[in-house]
């Protein structure tokens, strides 16, 4: 993995290269495309009501990403070929609070199964780790998105919490909550709510 300006070399990883994949900071110029990666329904299919409906939804979810950047020095990637440029996905870590950071992704139907999701997670953990070592790494996904799950788990994170998903309109929904290390009560509590935990 090389960055530039550096990731490994003090800087912060604005563009990323991996093996097979170009990663760059989430920026205003990016809506188009990650409004139509988000509006596909295959995208969410563990959490439909997570899809966006319209455009404010996803320029909204930009200004959080660059907000990111422009305060923690990391935030979420689009993933697109080398090559082509073309949008594969978008994803990496962003600061959840000054807690944590969120290992995010999302990718378009037809770059999934590819390794791109494991390729992704091995360059964020890389970058946070070296943004602030001492936020843990975590990973909030629904107990029934399995294939996410295999994934975390490959990346070296372990379950920490189960529980209701307060934010989802099915009330049967269970949030399962990985992380790079043990955390504390309190950070627990500052990632699903302390009405969670009750």
């Amino acid at each position: 993995m090389s960055a530039s300006p550096g990731a490994g070399t003090g800087g912060s990883p604005w563009v990323v290269h991996t093996e097979r994949l170009l990663l760059s900071a989430v920026g205003a110029g990016d809506v188009d495309d990650l409004f139509v990666l988000n509006t596909d329904p295959a995208v969410w299919w563990h959490f439909p009501s997570g899809r966006h409906v319209d455009r404010g939804q996803t320029e909204r979810f930009v200004a959080l990403c660059t907000a990111s950047w422009d305060q923690d020095g990391l935030g979420y990637w689009t993933l697109r070929d080398p090559g082509s440029r073309i949008l594969l996905g978008a994803g990496g870590c962003m600061g959840a609070g000054d807690v944590a950071w969120n290992l995010y992704y999302r990718l378009r139907p037809a770059s999934q199964g590819q390794g791109y999701a494991s390729e992704l997670v091995r360059a964020a953990r890389s970058c946070a780790a070296e943004a602030d070592p001492d936020r843990p790494v975590v990973a909030r996904l629904l107990e029934h998105n399995v294939r996410s799950r295999a994934v975390v788990e490959r990346a070296g994170l372990t379950l920490a919490w189960r529980g209701p998903d307060r934010d989802n309109p099915d009330p049967a929904a269970v949030r399962l909550l990985f992380a790079d290390r043990e955390l504390t009560a309190d950070v627990v509590a500052a990632l699903v709510g302390d009405e969670a935990l009750s």
